[in-house]
């Protein structure tokens, strides 16, 4: 199963990315072969809709779930839509989030946050 990390880098010690749209970059990683796949954030410029293009992007990876810190509710709409699942991760590194996830550890996501919430006052939104 492959599953998608919002990081601040590119390894797994790499700290994980509160925003989800707006995440510097992905990690996945395939819980069979414990391989970790650094993926770039095609979304985290756009002036508009990053979630649903990051959505996107993860389905068409391939992923059954996503760990991050927000979700806003377009994005938690395309997620759902794609059958991907969405869980809150801690502020740690992508290996000990997806370490807990493993052990059940982490909190599945059922509402969406604010929208706009990784734009840091961009386009707009004070």
């Amino acid at each position: 199963m492959k599953i998608a990390l919002t990081v601040l880098g590119d390894t797994p010690e790499s700290q994980l990315d509160q925003r989800f749209g707006r995440a510097e970059a992905f990690l996945v990683a395939d819980t069979e072969t414990k391989v970790f796949t650094p993926v770039k954030n095609v979304s985290k410029d756009l002036s508009g809709g990053a979630g649903i293009v990051s959505a996107q992007q993860l389905n068409d990876l391939g992923v059954a779930a996503v760990i991050t810190g927000n979700v806003g509710p377009n994005a938690m709409n395309t997620l759902k839509a794609a059958g991907i699942k969405i869980y809150r991760g801690k502020p740690a590194s992508a290996k000990t989030n997806l370490e807990q996830y493993l052990a059940g550890g982490l909190q599945e996501i059922r509402e969406s946050g604010p929208s706009h919430a990784g734009m840091r006052n961009r386009g707009g939104q004070r």
